[in-house]
C-alpha cells in the first residue's frame, strides 16, 4: 500500500488534513507503515510555504515513512535563492516566479520577506537568503525528481513518452504537460503525478493525476494504491478511481 499527496502550494492546513485522512485510512486498513509520497510544489501561492517545508522536515526526522519529490515551483524558489531572476524558458513571456499567479511573493512572505519600494534585485535577494534557513534550502536541493516503487513511477509533472526514466530530461520531469498528458499508450510503469490541476484525483489508465488544485482553493485530496486498485481518500472514505472507457 502506498499513499500519494499532490501539489501543496504553501497550504499547511490542507497538508495536515490530508495526513489526517491518511492516518484514519491507515488505522482502518492496518497499514501503519505505508509509504506516503508527496509529489512536489511544496511552495508558492498559499500562506505558509515555510510551515509546509518545516512540517515535512520534522516528520521525516521523526521517522515518518515519507518521500518528497521536487516540483517546478520548488526549483524556482531554489533557483532564486541561488541567484536566478525568477524566469524560466517554459514560463510564458513576461511571467516570472515573482508574478502573482506563480506565487513566489507569498513564499517569501512566509519567511518575513516583502520587497521594499525601489529595492534593487541584489538587496532583495540578499534579504531573502538571510531569512530562509539553510536547512530549508538543503532540504529542497536534496529532493529527488522521481521515484520508482511497486510498479509505479512517482514524478511531479510527468515524463516524455518513449524515453526510459534514466534518459529523461530534468526539465520535463518538472514541467512537461501536453506531450505527456495526451499520450494514451502505456509507459514503462503507471505514472503518478501532479503539476496539472484537476478537480479530483483521476486515473487515465497509464497515469494518475493527484494535483487537486490546492493552490487554487480546492482541497488537497490524497490517494492510496492497494492491490492494483486506486482510491481517493475523501470525506466519505475511499472512493475508487476507475479508468474511463475509451
Amino acid at each position: 500500500m502506498i499513499y500519494a499527496i499532490g501539489d501543496i502550494h504553501g497550504h499547511l492546513d490542507k497538508l495536515k488534513a490530508a495526513h489526517a485522512a491518511i492516518a484514519a485510512d491507515r488505522a482502518e486498513h492496518g497499514a501503519e507503515e505505508a509509504l506516503v509520497v508527496h509529489l512536489g510544489d511544496l511552495v508558492d501561492r498559499g500562506p505558509d510555504s515555510r510551515g509546509v517545508i518545516q512540517f515535512l522536515i520534522d516528520g521525516i526526522a521523526g521517522g515518518a515513512d515519507w518521500l518528497v519529490i521536487r516540483g517546478n515551483h520548488d526549483q524556482l524558489f531554489l533557483d532564486f535563492l541561488d541567484g536566478g531572476d525568477g524566469s524560466h524558458p517554459r514560463l510564458r513571456r513576461g511571467m516570472t516566479w515573482h508574478h502573482p499567479n506563480m506565487g513566489g511573493a507569498a513564499t517569501l512572505a512566509s519567511y518575513g520577506v516583502k520587497r521594499k519600494l525601489l529595492e534593487r534585485d541584489r538587496a532583495f535577494r540578499a534579504r531573502a537568503q538571510a531569512k530562509v534557513p539553510q536547512a530549508h534550502r538543503d532540504f529542497i536541493a536534496s529532493l529527488p525528481l522521481w521515484h520508482r516503487e511497486a510498479g509505479m513511477i512517482f514524478v511531479h509533472a510527468g515524463i516524455r513518452p518513449g524515453f526510459p526514466m534514466e534518459a529523461q530530461d530534468d526539465d520535463d520531469l518538472l514541467w512537461i504537460r501536453d506531450e505527456f498528458l495526451w499520450q494514451t499508450g502505456d509507459h514503462e510503469a503507471l505514472i503518478v503525478h501532479g503539476h496539472t490541476p484537476v478537480d479530483a484525483p483521476a486515473h487515465y489508465g497509464n497515469r494518475v493525476n493527484v494535483d487537486t488544485g490546492a493552490g487554487w482553493g480546492n482541497a488537497l485530496t490524497p490517494v492510496v494504491f492497494e492491490g492494483g486498485t486506486t482510491f481517493a481518500l475523501t470525506s466519505e472514505g475511499r472512493v475508487e478511481l476507475k479508468v474511463p472507457r475509451k
